[in-house]
């Protein structure tokens, strides 16, 4: 059975997980810290891998039974006008970001992304906007400053 774009893409990410994998195994070892700078890269490297197996797998199950009438199916249609809003979105939330600091940015950012992919209708999807775009600024904020101590960039308007 021959693989398409999606089984290809698979096999390659793969391979390159696996060798950046390896790669990590060569990092020096801090002898007071138990996680060492191979840890993290080691558990996003071993997700890849397996979503990588997983994409292979999907698209060498899936039935390839192309009917005459499927030949003659016009294609996905092109959303250029969305790719065009996201890049707008993006390089918006680029030059907020040192104004207003990562945490209102950020919240911003979740916010106007969602908006642009799936406009919201009711009071609940905006809720569910509201609650993920906040959702994911508390769980950045407790992972990086709480947990990690990195520091998130402030901005000079707001402080923080």
């Amino acid at each position: 059975m021959r693989l398409s774009r999606d089984g290809v893409a698979g096999l390659i990410l793969f391979g390159i997980s696996l060798a950046l994998l390896a790669d990590t195994f060569n990092l020096p070892r801090m002898p007071l810290v138990p996680v060492g700078p191979g840890f993290y890269p080691r558990i996003v490297l071993v997700f890849m891998a397996v979503t990588s197996v997983i994409l292979v797998a999907q698209d060498f199950l899936k039935v390839r039974a192309a009917a005459p009438s499927a030949l003659a199916a016009p294609g996905p249609r092109r959303r250029y006008d969305l790719v065009a809003a996201i890049f707008a979105v993006v390089a918006v939330y680029i030059l907020l970001l040192p104004y207003l600091g990562f945490r209102i940015s950020t919240a911003l950012f979740v916010g106007a992304m969602q908006w642009a992919i799936e406009r919201p209708r009711t009071s609940r999807q905006w809720a569910a906007l509201a609650a993920v775009a906040i959702g994911t600024v508390v769980v950045s904020y407790l992972v990086f400053e709480t947990y990690l101590l990195v520091l998130l960039p402030r901005g000079s308007l707001t402080g923080w």
